[in-house]
């Protein structure tokens, strides 16, 4: 079923555009405030592609996504998704250039207020002028290929983590876009979910001939559905290439992220003056306080 998906909205949208790259990131620089995040990172995401970016917490990856969908402006830098500057566009350009993004977020984030199939009928009903009979084929589609079509008129709170998942990506996919942004697909599931919410990702995919960025941690999982992925750290790309490049890695930030090391240059304890030296000045400040 899933190999059979195609792109119904190509009638009524658009046609793709057929640069090579549809995300092109360079030299972005970003903080928040005096906290610099991004220092100078470059990517490319090709059209079709699966493409993960890894690193610790806190590195910049959702930062990432956020300047890709527009809601944050590099201070340096330029952004483009299909050959068009996002942080350029005004307000028009940007929610027009949204309909063809789609995004799933860290838990789902499904309403919870809503059904399955009003959850993922709601980009539908928001964004096409559709009726309701075709909305009715869409939602079931969808909700046919991620193997819940047969749930579509449960509530969010009657689905195990793995389902709401898998709505929730049924919902991203409902239009068809041409760039999907995962954040932390896998994050809380069990083994047998994060495999076919991997599975899915990939096979999806491919079917509707979209491009995806995965921000993630899981290494096993994404190691197995990726194209090539992007090692962030302290703002920078430290690493990257595919997932056989990966495996066989010697950089040594890499290497210890891929294989859970304990020891390596990602220290375990955040930057503070040496202990002793922290402990004698709390201490001389007690006693002078008790003087």
């Amino acid at each position: 079923m899933l190999l059979e998906l195609t792109p119904l909205f190509a009638r009524i949208r658009p046609p793709r555009v057929t640069e090579e790259n549809l995300v092109e990131i360079d030299a972005v620089t970003f903080g928040y405030g005096r906290r610099a995040v991004l220092d100078g990172i470059s990517m490319r995401v090709p059209r079709g592609k699966v493409v993960a970016i890894m690193g610790g917490s806190g590195c910049g990856k959702t930062t990432l996504l956020r300047l890709i969908g527009g809601q944050l402006r590099p201070t340096r830098g330029a952004v483009r998704v299909g050959g068009r500057a996002v942080h350029e566009l005004d307000r028009e350009g940007l929610y027009a250039l949204r309909r063809r993004m789609s995004m799933l977020f860290q838990f789902g984030a499904l309403f919870t207020d809503m059904t399955v199939f009003d959850n993922v009928a709601f980009p539908l009903r928001e964004h096409a002028s559709l009726p309701e009979d075709m909305v009715r084929d869409l939602v079931l589609m969808k909700l046919e290929a991620v193997g819940l079509r047969g749930a579509h008129n449960l509530m969010p709170s009657e689905l195990s983590g793995g389902m709401a998942r898998r709505v929730a990506l049924a919902r991203a996919v409902v239009m068809d876009p041409m760039l999907v942004m995962y954040d932390e697909p896998f994050a809380g599931l069990d083994p047998i979910s994060m495999s076919v919410v991997g599975t899915l990702i990939r096979r999806l995919n491919d079917a509707l001939g979209a491009t995806s960025i995965i921000v993630t941690h899981d290494v096993v999982e994404s190691l197995q559905i990726v194209d090539y992925l992007y090692f962030v750290a302290e703002g920078r790309i430290v690493g990257e290439g595919t997932p056989a490049q990966i495996r066989a890695t010697e950089l040594p930030v890499v290497h210890q992220f891929i294989h859970g090391e304990t020891d390596g240059p990602v220290p375990f304890h955040y930057p503070a003056p040496a202990y002793d030296e922290d402990v004698g000045i709390a201490r001389a400040r007690a006693e002078a306080a008790h003087a």
